[in-house]
């Protein structure tokens, strides 16, 4: 595999809660395993110059609940749309910038709850012919279960079922929400996982490995 000198930009900051900085290095370290060169930066400053994005392999963005220029997410989507990939997981994705639709239309889906807080639950892989689930058998995760609003067009890779056990919300009982998936935007590829609060969920042995090979296929590696 040829790298360029830049292979990969990961910015990371907002809500702290998430671990932004440790979860943005502990995905640094992933895609350096795999070869890629990675920078890691803390301002949204970066995504003002377009000719770097476009040149790069992969952006993952790790900032919930913050603001954005809009111009700034334009500058993202066109190099999404040339060919550039997009990862990201938890709220560090997708609920990154909650007033921009557009950033919402090209990651595929926006947090809207997260009933109980953290809690066990089960993940069910649902596209078991994807070059990202391979290997990857239902499991088990403890931390929060996503409630989302998800682009129907997307290609769910994973779900969880909503016990209704939830503070008290039995109406969600029963719900199937998607975990996982993926989605173009023009010729870029685009991967989501909502798993991720923290460090200790990302390292869950399936967790990593689906952020992993998302990364990785989002990246044109796999």
């Amino acid at each position: 595999m040829t790298t360029t000198p830049e292979d990969v930009l990961i910015v990371h900051g907002g809500w702290s809660g998430h671990e932004p900085e440790q979860t943005a290095h502990h995905a640094a370290a992933l895609l350096r395993a795999r070869g890629l060169t990675v920078t890691v930066a803390n301002d949204l400053a970066v995504f003002a110059d377009v000719e770097r994005l476009r040149r790069l392999r992969l952006i993952v963005p790790v900032w919930t609940m913050g603001t954005i220029d809009n111009a700034l997410v334009k500058n993202v989507s066109a190099a999404v749309r040339e060919g550039v990939g997009l990862a990201g997981w938890h709220g560090g994705m997708c609920d990154a910038f909650r007033q921009d639709v557009e950033w919402q239309f090209m990651t595929g889906g926006q947090w809207v709850a997260h009933p109980g807080n953290i809690l066990t639950y089960g993940v069910d892989i649902h596209d078991r012919c994807h070059l990202i689930t391979e290997g990857v058998a239902d499991f088990s995760i403890t931390t929060e279960q996503y409630y989302l609003h998800v682009d129907p067009a997307v290609n769910v890779l994973a779900t969880t079922v909503f016990s209704g056990e939830h503070g008290g919300m039995d109406w969600i009982r029963g719900v199937r929400m998607p975990v996982a998936w993926t989605k173009p935007w023009g010729k870029g590829r685009v991967f989501y996982t909502a798993l991720g609060h923290t460090v200790p969920a990302l390292q869950q042995p399936d967790s990593q490995r689906l952020l992993d090979r998302g990364m990785a296929w989002a990246a044109r590696l796999l």
